[in-house]
C-alpha cells in the first residue's frame, strides 16, 4: 500500500495523543513523513520558515500557549501555499462552540473527535 500523503504534520501538546497517533498514522502508511509538534508556536515556526511542507495537518484544539484555532489564526498570517494543505481537528471536545468555529473556519476540512482510528482515516475526505 502507498501513503495517501507525503508528509504528515501532527500538532498536538500531548504525548501519549502523539504517541498513539503517529503509530496509527505510520501502520496505515498514512503519509511518508509523519512530524509531530507539541508546540503550536513551534509548528508555526516551521511552517513559515518552509522547513515543513505538509499536504495534511492534525490540530488538537485545547492546548496551553496557544489553542488551535489560535494556530489557525496565526496560519492565516502565514505567506505560504495553503491550496493544497488538509487541516483536521483531532479534538477531544464535544463543546459545541468548537465544532461550530471549526465548520466555519475556512482552512479546516474536518473535525474528528479523539482517538482517531483506521476507519476514520479511511473515510477522511
Amino acid at each position: 500500500m502507498t501513503a495517501s500523503y507525503h508528509t504528515c504534520l501532527l500538532v498536538d501538546d500531548n504525548y501519549i495523543d502523539n504517541f498513539v497517533t503517529r503509530r496509527l498514522l505510520e501502520s496505515s502508511k498514512f503519509a511518508e513523513n509523519i512530524i509531530v509538534s507539541e508546540s503550536p508556536i513551534e509548528a508555526i515556526k516551521m511552517l513559515g520558515d518552509g522547513s515543513v511542507k505538509p499536504d495534511v495537518i492534525f490540530l488538537d484544539i485545547r492546548m496551553p500557549l496557544m489553542s488551535g484555532f489560535e494556530f489557525l489564526e496565526a496560519y492565516d498570517k502565514l505567506s505560504i501555499d495553503k491550496s493544497s494543505v488538509k487541516i483536521f481537528l483531532l479534538s477531544s471536545s464535544f463543546d459545541p462552540t468548537d465544532i461550530k468555529r471549526s465548520s466555519d473556519n475556512k482552512y479546516i476540512t474536518h473535525f474528528i473527535h479523539k482517538p482517531l482510528s483506521i476507519k476514520i482515516l479511511e473515510e477522511l475526505p
